[in-house]
């Protein structure tokens, strides 16, 4: 057994003799380990603080929206406090402990619809769950995160500095990008003008964030709260349907088995929106089809910017991987913005 890694465990508030580590998860930012004990399991992570500049307030974020959902029994994470009670262990390295959530499973791609549109629904819940919680009090736990204005001025700086001298290899995504960079300001402008609500929101509503019951395949526990702030609505949708309605990985190589799959947005559409359906906007309903648009050339900008960059942000695990997530985002982001008509009636006919 990892010596110092014990040692890390040994200033938890951990029950149990450790009898096994082993890695766990397929997180792009922190790295993340299964500890195994003879009274239960924890997830043990070194929180990236080259990404996460204010660990205190990230974890103070996550106390607050954690405390907010077990006062309304609500399952969620469970932070394991270190000895001498702080929510997680400060030093050149950092580290958290949470109560390993048992009986679960993730999915990285879905292609049924019902167990979709179950996800729809909790990620709807979560929204009304967390509606009476002050998105003021917390902090931004990496300023700008869905500001797409800021993120493809991000991306064009990368371009000019093109620090790794891969910019030839990807000259056509570039363009692609280019071309639709003067229509990413359609939510930071409504946030601006008050025309839709700031909200507590998740932020990174990617399909494996969500906790499945292993046996019924029904949503139990929403997880990854690093990136949970003050934000639109329209970001959880989007990113939502970003990656859920994909037909391939996130990393696919084979565009030809990319697409974005309607079906599933309508899906996730039928249980999201009647839930919160009392509360949205009549802004937030129009650009719910957009904000899939949106959030998916984003994260194509972001990762193709870390290509460019030297794959400085994203972890990886072969030198062309952020070349090919950004590939299949911005094919699903071309297909999308071809269905905003399609989506738009689907929203309407689903909200009346």
């Amino acid at each position: 057994m990892n010596n110092d890694k014990f040692e890390i465990l040994n200033q938890f508030d951990l029950k149990g003799k450790i009898i096994g580590i082993g890695h766990y998860g397929e997180g792009h930012i922190n790295r993340t380990e299964l500890i195994s004990t003879d009274n239960g399991r924890y997830v043990l992570q070194k929180i990236n603080n080259g990404i996460f500049k204010d660990l205190d307030g990230l974890m103070n974020n996550i106390k607050v929206v954690t405390e907010h959902l077990k006062n309304k029994g609500v399952e969620t994470l469970t932070i394991i406090p270190t000895k001498s009670g702080e929510s997680y262990l400060k030093g050149e390295e950092n580290y958290r402990l949470y109560k390993f959530i048992e009986g679960c499973i993730t999915f990285q791609i879905i292609d049924d619809r019902e167990v979709f549109k179950n996800v729809g629904r909790a990620f709807g819940q979560f929204q009304n769950q967390l509606a009476d919680c002050d998105a003021e009090k917390l902090v931004d736990t990496i300023p700008n995160f869905h500001n797409t204005p800021k993120r493809i001025d991000d991306f064009i700086k990368a371009v000019e500095e093109n620090r790794s001298g891969r910019k030839d290899t990807c000259q056509k995504e570039i363009d692609f990008i280019m071309d639709r960079k003067d229509t990413v300001s359609k939510v930071t402008d409504g946030l601006k003008d008050g025309s839709i609500p700031l909200r507590v929101t998740h932020n990174d509503t990617k399909l494996n964030n969500i906790m499945m019951d292993e046996k019924t395949l029904k949503p139990r526990v929403i997880v990854d709260l690093d990136t949970i702030m003050g934000g639109s609505m329209l970001y959880d949708f989007g990113d939502s349907i970003r990656f859920g309605a994909s037909t391939a990985a996130e990393d696919e190589k084979d565009l030809s088995k990319v697409s974005f799959d309607i079906d599933l947005f309508k899906a996730f559409a039928e249980g999201f929106c009647p839930e919160v359906k009392d509360s949205i906007t009549p802004k937030e309903r129009e650009l719910l089809p957009y904000s899939a648009y949106l959030i998916t050339l984003e994260c194509g900008s972001r990762f193709l910017a870390d290509y460019i960059a030297g794959d400085v942000y994203f972890n990886t695990s072969y030198p062309e991987q952020n070349l090919d997530r950004a590939r299949t985002q911005l094919k699903l982001a071309y297909e999308m913005q071809n269905s905003f008509d399609e989506m738009t009636a689907i929203i309407d006919e689903i909200l009346g």
